[in-house]
């Protein structure tokens, strides 16, 4: 049937129910009509791309479940996109509802059609990566429209989410010398943005030319994703001047891609304090009138590599509870190397038990069910049913398997003095053995 409206935004304000919202409502257990409300104003967007034929489209919002993105794409120094796709099995089979291509080698075209034409969920990119590479030529002597006629491939090849770094201006590079950061930029594709404009003497391509970039987006109903091209690379630099600058021009800039009926979300920090998450949320939520937050994290400490899908975790639940709707996965290979198919479980499973458990503290309907569930297993010590109710049950399975107790009705931790056995044979009235 042919479409007869633009995005799901347009839609959603001209009162049309599409396909992809009857999915998100089903799935989020909220009433249609109140979903098109949220949609209708920027508080939700669908990401759904008019030539992913195969989506299984998701609502990202922070009144929905908390999504989860997974970074994938090869490098130079890994290129063998077989095993991408492994990772990208492995990342959809756990969960995973996103996946975003940052191939920075070879031709990605081929990679990411695979991606939109087999994959069922959200794919998301990042066009300045790929200009470099499509045209083969260094990044000063690219032109605004070259990067622009890299976001239209994108478009075209139904990506459903692009991450623009539209927020930093010729400005900029006088604040980040001005204000001498620790770590300066760590965004790759706002480094790669400041870089053009320090060798060109031009303003950012993504700024100067929003407008028809906005076109772009409208046609394919492509979802922009506001890169935070200046978001804090260590404690030191979180929440200062460059930062929130930034975040007042993204401001600006969502209310601009609205009045195109463009979707939007706002990408986030990055390196932050525990103590600072919850006022980032706010403080976005109301420059940005409740567009859907998109946070990298944050990650509260800078002393544990190999062990940052932890950091993550941590900061990605405070923020979550507090209003971020979409959590950037971080892998233990973050700052360190490109991840593994291990690394990517890993960071999946840290990220997916902080949205879980942000989704809980929120009152996300049915979110706490399945513990309710856990709960019943447990008590009853039913390890069958406990491996259904667990995040990664075959990971909770060969623990238990390899330490197997001499008793099923125990762990090797307890044996016969486990207190959820004794309790329950003793409110049974029968005799505790534990000798």
């Amino acid at each position: 049937m042919e479409r007869n409206y633009a995005t799901q935004m347009d839609a959603a304000r001209r009162g049309i129910v599409t396909p992809e919202m009857e999915a998100v409502a089903k799935k989020e257990y909220m009433d249609i009509n109140k979903l098109m409300e949220l949609v209708a104003c920027g508080k939700v967007a669908i990401p759904a791309n008019v030539n992913h034929k195969c989506l299984s489209p998701e609502g990202i919002g922070s009144m929905l479940r908390t999504k989860i993105n997974v970074n994938l794409g090869v490098s130079r120094d890994c290129k063998d996109y077989d095993i991408e796709m492994q990772k990208v099995q492995s990342a959809v089979d756990l969960g995973a509802d996103a996946i975003m291509d940052l191939s920075s080698h070879g031709d990605t075209s081929p990679f990411r059609r695979k991606l939109t034409s087999e994959c069922p969920v959200m794919i998301g990119t990042v066009p300045v990566y790929d200009s470099v590479i499509h045209y083969q030529r260094d990044l000063d002597t690219l032109t605004a429209q070259d990067f622009l006629d890299v976001v239209r491939l994108h478009a075209e090849e139904g990506v459903d989410f692009v991450t623009l770094h539209c927020g930093i201006t010729r400005k900029t590079i006088e604040q980040i010398k001005k204000h001498k950061r620790k770590m300066n930029i760590v965004s790759r594709g706002g480094s790669l943005v400041f870089a053009w404009m320090c060798m060109t003497g031009n303003e950012n391509p993504f700024y100067e030319y929003y407008d028809e970039i906005l076109e772009i987006c409208r046609e394919y109903d492509v979802t922009i994703s506001l890169g935070d091209a200046c978001r804090p690379g260590c404690l030191a630099d979180a929440t200062d001047v460059c930062q929130i600058e930034e975040l007042v021009r993204l401001g600006e800039l969502t209310k601009r891609a609205w009045e195109r009926d463009v979707q939007v979300m706002v990408e986030g920090p990055g390196h932050v304090p525990m103590n600072q998450i919850a006022a980032n949320m706010e403080v976005q939520k109301t420059i940005c009138m409740g567009a859907p937050f998109y946070v990298l994290g944050p990650i509260v400490t800078d002393i544990a590599p190999g062990y940052d899908h932890i950091t993550s975790a941590i900061g990605g639940a405070i923020a979550a509870m507090n209003g971020a709707s979409f959590l950037c996965y971080v892998t233990p290979a973050e700052h360190l190397a490109l991840p593994n198919v291990e690394d990517v479980k890993q960071g999946i499973i840290a990220s997916r038990i902080a949205a879980h458990a942000a989704d809980i503290a929120k009152g996300i309907p049915h979110a706490r069910e399945i513990d309710d569930r856990m709960g019943d297993a447990r008590r009853a010590l039913d390890w069958e049913k406990q491996w259904e109710c667990a995040l990664d049950p075959e990971t909770a399975k060969s623990i238990r398997d390899d330490r197997s107790p001499e008793h099923d009705d125990t762990c090797s931790m307890c044996g016969k003095f486990c207190a959820v056995r004794s309790m329950n044979k003793a409110l049974s009235g029968e005799h505790i053995d534990i000798l």
